[in-house]
């Protein structure tokens, strides 16, 4: 036991970590903020009464993307098509809830099944743009994110626009078409739907023969393609599965409130750069995956609430992530010079 808490301790991700958070109290002393104030501003906000709720929301957005973008990035694949691939699950759940024949709690599980072959189906196109044409998938990914979104702006903003309002927004879904909340709170059960879907990922990742095929990928493709692992075979499933859960997070942003398809409430938080931020901050492991999207949902949330009470901005929370990931990446370089420069001292 002793020896894991000194290990977790002395590990890149907890220097990283607490390196940030010096830095971002230097950056506070400079304003002429205190830091101790403005911190537990961020922890008060955040995890107080008032603020889980919305952390635990944000916090489903932001583990359900940081889990779709950690599949394929555990195998060494850079999915960044997360916008496009969560906006057309959204406007599917919408489309489905809208129209669906189905009673209210069937028509909530087609939409959610809806988005996450919408996704899906979205992000196998880019893995065949690899597979079939050579595009790179970080390009082909991101490129055809811009379509997408702008195909469900399009949809809100016309077919199937609200009448009489101003809002680029869908009519609302029916009444019951809706996931359950737990109580007065804005917390559904989308949360349970996202840690089932981790939950799922860890088993994967440490039962099975296939997460090893994975993350033996990652480690070393060539190595993998020798044992036999087919690697266009490979991006196509991961592909699938990171944009079904991508499509999940849109369906489960539909199906909460507002309870309609809202044109840029999906991509507006950014949650997909702060999802990758998240695999990347935890080597795409399923558990460090989890605790890092907390991590950063505790940082959105409780940056507004540091705003208000310090009068600090909240974009001070996306520079500590910014710090967090160069202090990783360095920590991650650095050992691997000195270990080479060792080597050369004793040849």
């Amino acid at each position: 036991m002793t020896n894991r808490i000194t290990g977790a301790l002395r590990s890149p991700l907890t220097f990283s970590v607490l390196a940030g958070l010096v830095i971002g109290a230097l950056f506070l002393l400079g304003t002429g903020a205190n830091p101790v104030t403005a911190y537990g501003e961020v922890l008060t906000g955040s995890l107080g009464g008032d603020g889980i709720g919305s952390t635990l929301t944000t916090g489903t957005s932001v583990l359900g993307l940081a889990l779709a973008l950690a599949v394929p990035l555990r195998a060494g694949l850079i999915n960044l098509g997360g916008d496009g691939q969560m906006v057309l699950g959204g406007i599917a759940a919408a489309v489905t809830g809208l129209y669906s024949p189905l009673p209210a709690p069937l028509t909530v599980a087609a939409a959610l099944l809806a988005g996450m072959a919408a996704g899906a189906a979205y992000a196998v196109l880019a893995a065949l743009c690899e597979n079939q044409f050579g595009v790179p998938l970080l390009v082909s990914s991101l490129l055809l994110s811009y379509p997408a979104v702008s195909l469900a702006s399009y949809l809100a903003r016309y077919p199937l626009k609200e009448p009489g309002s101003s809002l680029p927004q869908t009519r609302a879904l029916p009444d019951g078409v809706a996931l359950p909340a737990f109580g007065d709170s804005t917390v559904t059960v989308g949360l349970l739907l996202v840690v089932l879907a981790a939950a799922a990922y860890w088993f994967t990742d440490r039962r099975t023969a296939f997460g090893y095929e994975i993350r033996m990928t990652g480690l070393n493709a060539r190595f993998s393609a020798y044992a036999g692992v087919e690697r266009r075979g490979l991006t196509l499933k991961l592909m699938s599965v990171s944009g079904a859960l991508c499509g999940l997070v849109g369906a489960i942003g539909v199906l909460s409130f507002p309870y309609r398809f809202v044109d840029g409430s999906l991509t507006a938080p950014g949650y997909t750069w702060t999802g990758l931020t998240a695999a990347l901050l935890a080597g795409a492991a399923p558990i460090g995956t989890v605790i890092a999207s907390f991590f950063f949902a505790v940082l959105q949330v409780g940056g507004l609430a540091m705003e208000r009470t310090t009068e600090v901005p909240r974009e001070l929370t996306q520079v500590l992530q910014a710090i967090v990931i160069v202090f990783l990446a360095a920590r991650l370089r650095f050992p691997r010079r000195l270990l080479r420069q060792r080597q050369k001292e004793t040849v």
